[in-house]
């Protein structure tokens, strides 16, 4: 019975973060370049006693890299991705990675996110365009040229598969290990006037969101029918005493 109680709890602990990171992605469906949230489980197998018993982990967060749909737009400050690479941010704690290539230029010429954060190059360095020499054009290696001159280009980087990804500002992710500058852009590439949409089918994690509500639903009614027949069999063994 005491087994049965924990596991009912275990479940609902998981239920309640599936639900949480469900409508996380709901509510950042809208959000350019944003990355999927996720989380998975795993079967913990107690030997406490004679009857081994499973329980559900509290669950793995990770993030998803799946690519998101571009959206033409047209306007040459918007930037989309072609492949699994990312482009480069400075943070005030470092480089961080982005899909979202939504950009502008200041009156000096920095080339910046919406936000504000300045866009990289291959080599880390912050981009300076002519602000005199109007909008930028960018091929797919993210060169750019402006006035009929190079002026430098939109960096490129890969984050190794194997690398765990954490939270950054402007939907951006910071890896566990050092990105590398991409050097394929047959695979890879950037495609002026487009932005990329977060990774996330709104109606598909709706359908999932009701899915787990009712999963947490049923899991709760297992508990009221566990402490039920506890109660039930306390009483009738203090009658018989």
């Amino acid at each position: 019975m005491q087994s049965a109680f924990y596991v009912s709890l275990s479940a609902q602990i998981s239920v309640d973060k599936r639900m949480e990171t469900i409508a996380n992605n709901v509510a950042n469906a809208g959000t350019a370049g944003y990355r999927a949230d996720g989380v998975s489980f795993e079967t913990v197998l107690s030997k406490t006693n004679s009857n081994p018993t499973a329980y559900v982990s509290a669950g793995r967060d990770f993030i998803s890299r799946s690519s998101g749909e571009l959206t033409r737009t047209g306007d040459p400050f918007d930037l989309g991705v072609v492949g699994r690479s990312w482009f480069a941010i400075q943070t005030p704690n470092g480089p961080a990675y982005t899909r979202d290539g939504r950009l502008r230029m200041t009156e000096t010429g920095d080339l910046q996110t919406v936000s504000g954060l300045p866009i990289l190059d291959a080599g880390n360095s912050p981009i300076v365009l002519d602000p005199n020499a109007g909008p930028p054009t960018i091929s797919r290696d993210g060169m750019i040229n402006q006035g009929g001159r190079q002026i430098g280009a939109v960096g490129l980087f890969a984050i190794d598969e194997s690398a765990e990804l954490t939270r950054g500002p402007n939907s951006s992710v910071i890896p566990s290990r050092p990105a590398t500058p991409v050097l394929d852009f047959v695979r890879n590439g950037v495609v002026q006037g487009f932005v990329e949409g977060a990774n996330i089918n709104p109606v598909q994690e709706m359908t999932r969101l009701i899915a787990t509500s009712r999963s947490f639903d049923s899991v709760s009614s297992l508990s009221d029918l566990l402490d039920s027949s506890q109660r039930q069999a306390i009483r009738t063994l203090g009658g018989a005493a």
